[in-house]
């Protein structure tokens, strides 16, 4: 048995076909069927239920694919503690963020990172929130930005900040006149209010869809979604040309600055999303990622989140 083997079994397993495997992997499709036909061979038993368009993995094979991702997390693991310990003086961490999220802290923190820690080479990963998940699972990022709850168990997280989310509005909506008032001041909206309004959300698989759906159930209505954007600016846009409402969190009303701004209110019960830096459980935490934890922890504490 082979590392390469392991490699290639755990590569099938995740694309459930051939051909986009070896494509991963830059091999020939041929030559990787060989492996794993051997593989089995040695094995003696079946890793893969071949079909006509697809492979499913059998009950052996599941087992042994969680067993040799493991194995792949010790050996890199075992890599990046060495380079640790030597001091190299490069690195490389693969960070993962939502869009909307990583549009508002990156900005932040990644000047002040590169001035420290030049030598550190950061690959961004952007991905909505379920695909970022199911990536960091697997294994396809050091470490990643992401809001609380999580679906993988087998992420571990550290709490970055608490956010509080608030309510776009229109200029010239009926709940701003009631709930803005002339000395700047304004009054808390409750959810209730918001029953017959119609919304302005984030496409499926995005964090903040969910949270808005959720709200909304945890007050007794289904939220009336009448437009949907993959682009928070687009969402913001629309609130301000009066198509609808919208959750958003609070770092993105600090930012707007366009002709096409919303107002923003205060929630009477002050709901906020949770955001934290997740990696894969029993996966190394190299220098690079730990330094990035602190820079980030550091710069959202000064900047008062």
């Amino acid at each position: 048995m082979e590392l390469r083997q392991l490699l290639y079994t755990v590569q099938i397993a995740k694309e459930r076909n051939f051909s986009r495997a070896a494509e991963k992997l830059h091999i020939a499709q041929p030559s990787l069927s060989q492996q794993l036909s051997k593989l089995e061979k040695e094995l003696g038993v079946l890793l893969f239920q071949r079909n006509t368009n697809s492979v499913e993995l059998t009950h052996a094979g599941a087992l042994f694919v969680d067993k040799a991702q493991q194995i792949l997390d010790n050996v890199d693991g075992l890599r990046r503690e060495m380079e640790d310990i030597s001091q190299m003086k490069k690195g490389r961490l693969v960070f993962g963020s939502m869009p909307i999220t990583g549009s508002t802290i990156l900005p932040l923190v990644l000047p002040i990172f590169q001035q420290q820690y030049p030598q550190i080479e950061i690959v961004l990963v952007e991905e909505t929130s379920t695909n970022l998940e199911t990536l960091t699972a697997n294994g396809g990022t050091d470490l990643s930005l992401l809001s609380l709850p999580l679906q993988h168990e087998s992420l571990s997280y550290e709490h970055l900040l608490d956010e509080e989310i608030m309510l776009a509005l229109p200029p010239n909506h009926r709940l701003v006149e009631s709930h803005l008032n002339a000395d700047g001041t304004t009054t808390p909206i409750t959810i209730d209010e918001l029953i017959h309004e119609p919304f302005i959300a984030l496409k499926k698989n995005q964090g903040l869809r969910q949270f808005t759906r959720e709200l909304c159930e945890d007050s007794g209505f289904t939220p009336t979604i009448v437009f949907e954007s993959s682009n928070i600016e687009t969402v913001q846009s629309l609130v301000a040309a009066g198509m609808g409402i919208a959750f958003v969190p609070y770092m993105i009303t600090k930012r707007a600055s366009s002709d096409l701004t919303p107002v923003h209110l205060p929630l009477a019960i002050q709901p906020v999303r949770t955001l934290v830096l997740a990696y894969r459980k029993g996966r190394y935490v190299s220098n690079a990622a730990k330094a990035f934890i602190d820079t980030m922890k550091s710069v959202m504490q000064n900047k008062g989140h």
